[in-house]
């Protein structure tokens, strides 16, 4: 909220970079310009995630490709981040519906379920409080390519299965791996329900 793109009295009609007329962005692949030796970074890229650590390592890679023989590009997609609301929400990946519309709704799955952490018990919470939900892409293994969950320390969760997203987790690998109970991390290696199902993702008792 309140972000506003100062690029309309920095020359850069002078230099004729292209700057979308409504949101002030730059549209730019792999942080070039339509100017070949002009780049752009960060928040003033149009289409991208407005966080500090993407512009960082955006930053980092560019600097790399252009200085070093570099040849490694910024992932816009399996970006994990939380948002910190009471109750915290975490993903990292394609939304469901963006997920759809690139791969098609016959190539993908989406595991899901509701659930209350054992750490909420004693507060008297209702059950199926917190979420959480994984797409995979049938066609590819069922590599995992999208994670959300709502829940206590949804960015610590997300941070970690982050990493395992860039490395290709699948859903195999996830049922292959041992949960640690009592966890919220661990609802996500035992995630058996599909929405493709119509079955009830709510859960009752522990």
């Amino acid at each position: 909220m309140g972000r506003i793109a100062e690029t309309h009295s920095i020359g850069l009609d002078k230099a004729g970079v292209i700057v979308d007329a409504e949101s002030g962005k730059i549209a730019a692949v792999n942080e070039r310009t339509n100017v070949p030796h002009i780049y752009a970074i960060g928040d003033i890229l149009k289409d991208r995630l407005e966080l500090t650590p993407v512009a960082i390592q955006a930053g980092r890679l560019l600097a790399r490709r252009l200085y070093n023989n570099g040849q490694m590009l910024m992932d816009y997609v399996n970006v994990p981040t939380t948002i910190f609301t009471p109750v915290e929400y975490g993903c990292c990946g394609f939304a469901e519906d963006a997920a759809i519309r690139i791969f098609g709704e016959d190539n993908i799955e989406v595991y899901h379920t509701y659930f209350r952490p054992l750490e909420w018990n004693i507060s008297g919470r209702p059950d199926n409080i917190c979420y959480c939900k994984i797409i995979t892409n049938l066609k590819d293994n069922e590599r995992v390519i999208g994670f959300h969950v709502v829940g206590p320390n949804a960015g610590e969760i997300t941070q970690g299965f982050a990493a395992a997203i860039k490395c290709g987790l699948t859903k195999e690998a996830l049922d292959n791996t041992v949960g640690i109970h009592p966890t919220s991390a661990e609802e996500f290696t035992t995630l058996s329900i599909t929405k493709r199902s119509g079955i009830s993702a709510e859960k009752h008792g522990c």
